[in-house]
């Protein structure tokens, strides 16, 4: 039912307001030049008024674009470094929920622990703050984060893969210790995981509020390399990874893309392994 009114009124609710406005303009006017017209509606200051409802009907149009503009995104595209900005636009609700999917989360991390940490002394709207960071199964062979072998071949590197392992229990440990010190405080309950995922990182993704989603692709190939005499790694850099931007505020095709982003990761977090680290070893 609520659907269907949503339909009608998108259907008919300009008609019937032009409809009204040019009512009032032809009233207006001939209320002005018809004395018996004017006396009936107590000559009131038809002119200026049919006048004004005839710039409305005009300018109609205008003012709806402009209003469905404000509801979509200003940007399509944006870069992981302005990915504070979403942050801290999510804290302004009650209830916080940030979903991610991709390689370390290193540059989501740092703006996460900021606006975390600023709660403690002044937590505004925020309640409750949910975070979840689906990172690759490290603990696997992987061809990406690999090192460059002959003729750029793919050749595992498990020293290599268990430091990024080191980095993400670290992100974690830190962000689980503030989401604790939040709850114990008793202002906001927070909770933050990790949890794993198989494979190569290849979307990197951030949900916002089950609103507003960023999505973008990692260079797969590009290559890191520390000193001169360093071997070089397959190394995706998430902070030069462009995300492009869906809302539930934008149009249909908009709103499907967000559902489709939450529902699947929703699933991927259900089949999800539990990092070695957040294992509770029986007694």
């Amino acid at each position: 039912m609520g659907e269907r009114l949503k339909r009608f009124q998108a259907r008919y609710e300009p008609m019937f307001t032009r409809i009204l406005l040019m009512t009032i303009f032809v009233v207006g006017v001939t209320a002005q030049f018809v004395k018996p017209v004017g006396d009936a509606l107590e000559d009131k200051a038809f002119l200026g008024g049919a006048l004004l409802s005839l710039v409305g009907y005009v300018l109609y149009d205008s003012v709806k674009d402009l209003a469905a503009s404000l509801r979509l995104p200003t940007r399509v595209q944006v870069t992981s470094p302005e990915l504070g900005s979403f942050v801290s636009e999510a804290f302004r609700a009650r209830t916080v929920e940030i979903r991610f999917l991709g390689y370390t989360g290193e540059t989501l991390y740092h703006e996460l622990y900021h606006r975390l940490e600023g709660l403690l002394d002044d937590p505004g709207p925020t309640r409750r703050v949910s975070v979840r960071f689906l990172i690759p199964d490290f603990g696997q062979p992987m061809t990406v984060p690999s090192k460059v072998g002959p003729d750029g071949a793919p050749v595992d590197d498990p020293d290599f893969r268990k430091n990024l392992e080191q980095q993400c229990q670290k992100y974690d440990e830190q962000l689980s210790a503030l989401a604790e010190r939040l709850t114990t405080v008793g202002r906001v309950t927070a909770e933050c995981e990790y949890r794993l995922y198989p494979g190569i990182p290849r979307d990197k993704i951030c949900i916002f509020n089950r609103e507003l989603v960023l999505h973008g692709l990692y260079d797969v190939v590009a290559r890191t390399v520390g000193r001169s005499s360093d071997p070089e790694y397959y190394d995706p850099k998430g902070y030069r990874t462009n995300l492009n931007v869906w809302s539930r505020e934008g149009n249909d095709d908009a709103k499907a893309v967000v559902a489709t982003w939450n529902k699947h990761l929703d699933d991927l977090w259900i089949l999800a392994a539990v990092p070695h680290w957040r294992r509770v070893t029986p007694p």
